[in-house]
């Protein structure tokens, strides 16, 4: 008896459900709608090596620029990692349109992503590289609502991450 009774309470405590992250199917209009600049706002990840990176960048900003062949981007990246500004203008965006994929190649270096469903004005990647979950947020303008900050949070916690896994740029 006791425990039919506790049942509505114990559902009632049950975390919400998660929204599933929703990857982009790319269209005519996708990637025109990357080009320009970008703010990385947060990242968060399980992988040692982007671990270490994300606790080191203060601060970073890229654009995507039409590349020499029509599933290809340049990219200008502008890093503060600690205290040291990095410029890069070498690495490039692939893009798979089959399996509406992104793929970053830098110094032979090379990360896949998936775009998810968002606002236009903000870029949320799946990195999909590693068996180790990443996601990360960028946005057009460097400061992005309180809104939408709680809701990328809310779906690191949904995906399990912990507040020690999850980065802010400054």
């Amino acid at each position: 008896l006791a425990l039919l009774l506790g049942l509505p309470l114990a559902l009632a405590a049950e975390p919400p459900s998660c929204a599933p992250l929703v990857p982009v199917t790319f269209d005519n209009a996708t990637i025109p709608g990357l080009l320009g600049q970008w703010i990385y706002i947060a990242g968060a990840s399980r992988y040692p090596p982007h671990l270490e990176e994300l606790k080191s960048v203060k601060h970073a900003a890229f654009s995507f620029s039409p590349g020499s062949h029509e599933d290809e981007l340049n990219v200008t990246e502008i890093m503060r990692l600690n205290e040291t500004c990095v410029v890069k203008n070498t690495s490039k965006i692939l893009v798979f349109w089959h399996n509406s994929t992104l793929a970053h190649v830098d110094d032979q270096v090379a990360s896949t992503a998936k775009l998810i469903q968002s606002d236009k004005d903000l870029l949320i990647l799946k990195h999909l590289n590693t068996n180790f979950l990443t996601l990360s947020l960028s946005a057009r303008m460097p400061n992005v609502s309180k809104e939408v900050l709680e809701d990328f949070k809310a779906h690191l916690h949904c995906l399990g991450f912990t507040e020690e896994e999850i980065f802010f740029t400054s």
